[in-house]
């Protein structure tokens, strides 16, 4: 949900200024790759209708050659890995950044002889003076390693007690000592491959982007990406970084975990895991994809209005990051089902029918569209989702084989079952069966749900009259008899 609302700000963002939303596979942490989550992230988007302006091919896929549409082509960084040395070899030649050559376990010791003095190890401006980098190493030294070895990295040489001074979007002014970071890993010889440092400013350099909008775990990058962008002498892009999406019960960051325990998705679609493990998503669940959208628009962002209900065109209209908050958003599921709920009722009863058909035909039922219309138009209020129109309406379509325990002990008594047999026989309609009962001054209520329970297996279901006017007197009367058979009174 996270990583979709993120997609969909960003997307909002560039709508509204005129701008194309871009799709980047960031792909060079091999040790992160998830088989399919490419496919995953494609398909998410085009169910929630963010539709790339760039990235995707004509048969929408993750375009891999340049064209009009796609300038910037390839859009997967893996293919993109020839680019990004020169950037690092400028940095180093620059003096912004140096050669590293320490090893894993070199680096281990200095971890554990830090953590036995009770401090933590960081390569930052004190310590690299005493490891084994271009910084101490003599250049002959230099070219023998950087030619014979291939577990070398470029690091980001990180200025020594300055104050960077920063502006974010969403959280406004930020300022950060250097001191307090360390020289991050930007490209690495074993797989010549950038981390995200180095490939996402060199892409959104080369890509024209002018709007990053990402998560609030990259708040703390922000430094870095800021004097990178310095050290190359590029201009910079606005940054802004989105609140948490936090638990509905507690504190922290909302997690699939909490979804399996309160029983809800945190995916947009379902999604299984490379060891078989099924999440749920919100498609598979039922909701509407401009239902899911608008929820997770909500999340963070406030209209500054009561308006809660927004289509994507208002959305695009309404948008700015102004109006999002630096707090973390609670999610609440119960808020997420009566978003579905509202676009339930706004979609017409045709559209609902044409996609309850498929189920009724699943179930056997034989009934015509027509029909099923008028159903919806009945049930639509009382539902939530299109799946709650069977629990809802069952009894429309198909006789009760049983009967709810405790309505039966309630209302299947003699004298009602007496009167409500005479009043179902002497009429034609259900409104003359309340008429008939009336004139007789039967109890109302014992009557009719002595027979709502013949006709739907419980005291509770949609009017008498509603019920009839689908089934039948013919059918009702049989349901009847049925139910004096199987009922013992």
């Amino acid at each position: 949900m996270g990583g979709v609302r993120t997609a969909l700000y960003n997307y909002l963002i560039a709508k509204k200024n005129g701008g194309d939303f871009i799709l980047r596979i960031e792909d060079t942490d091999s040790h992160r790759f998830v088989p399919g989550a490419e496919e995953y992230i494609i398909e998410s988007l085009r169910w929630c209708g963010i539709v790339p302006d760039e990235g995707l091919d004509e048969n929408g896929r993750v375009a891999e050659k340049a064209d009009e549409r796609n300038p910037h082509a390839p859009y997967r960084q893996s293919q993109r890995r020839g680019i990004y040395r020169k950037y690092a070899e400028q940095l180093v030649a620059g003096g912004y950044a140096y050669y590293a050559f320490d090893t894993a376990e070199e680096l281990e010791k200095q971890r554990a002889a830090a953590e036995g003095a009770g401090q933590t190890f960081i390569y930052n401006a004190l310590t690299r003076r005493s490891l084994r980098n271009s910084l101490t190493l003599a250049p002959a030294e230099v070219e023998r390693l950087l030619a014979e070895r291939t577990d070398w990295t470029v690091r980001f040489r990180m200025p020594e007690d300055e104050l960077v001074q920063m502006d974010d979007e969403i959280r406004g002014h930020i300022e950060v000592n250097t001191s307090t970071l360390d020289d991050k890993v930007l490209w690495k010889r074993a797989d010549e491959l950038p981390t995200y440092h180095l490939a996402n400013i060199v892409d959104d350099h080369l890509m024209e982007i002018t709007d990053v909008i990402r998560g609030e775990e990259w708040l703390p990058s922000l430094p870095l990406h800021f004097l990178l962008y310095r050290a190359f002498g590029w201009e910079r892009p606005r940054f802004a970084h989105l609140p948490l999406l936090l638990k509905p019960v507690g504190n922290g960051k909302l997690s699939k975990r909490d979804g399996d325990k309160m029983g809800f998705p945190v995916f947009p679609l379902q999604w299984t895991a490379p060891d078989g493990q099924v999440s749920r998503g919100y498609r598979e669940d039922g909701y509407f994809p401009d239902a899911f959208v608008n929820l997770l628009a909500m999340l963070g962002w406030n209209p500054g209005t009561e308006q809660e209900i927004f289509s994507m065109d208002e959305l695009i209209q309404a948008f700015s990051l102004e109006k999002v908050g630096k707090a973390g958003a609670k999610f609440n599921p119960e808020k997420a089902k009566w978003f579905n709920r509202e676009y339930l009722r706004m979609h017409s009863d045709a559209s609902l029918a044409a996609l309850w058909m498929p189920e009724l035909k699943d179930k056997g039922v034989e009934t015509d569209e027509n029909t099923v219309r008028e159903i919806v138009a009945l049930i639509k209020e009382r539902a939530t989702f299109v799946s709650d129109f069977w629990e809802i309406a069952w009894y429309l379509f198909k006789a009760p084989e049983n009967y709810t325990e405790k309505d039966a002990a309630k209302f299947w008594k003699a004298e009602n079952v007496t009167m409500a047999r005479e009043a179902l026989a002497s009429t034609g309609s259900a409104e003359e069966m309340e008429d008939y009962i009336r004139a007789r001054e039967w109890p109302m209520g014992k009557v009719m749900n002595c027979i709502r329970l013949a006709l739907t297996g419980s005291g509770s279901g949609l009017g008498i009259a509603d019920i009839m006017r689908f089934i039948g007197r013919e059918e009702a009367l049989r349901r009847f008899h049925r139910a004096e058979e199987r009922l013992i009174i």
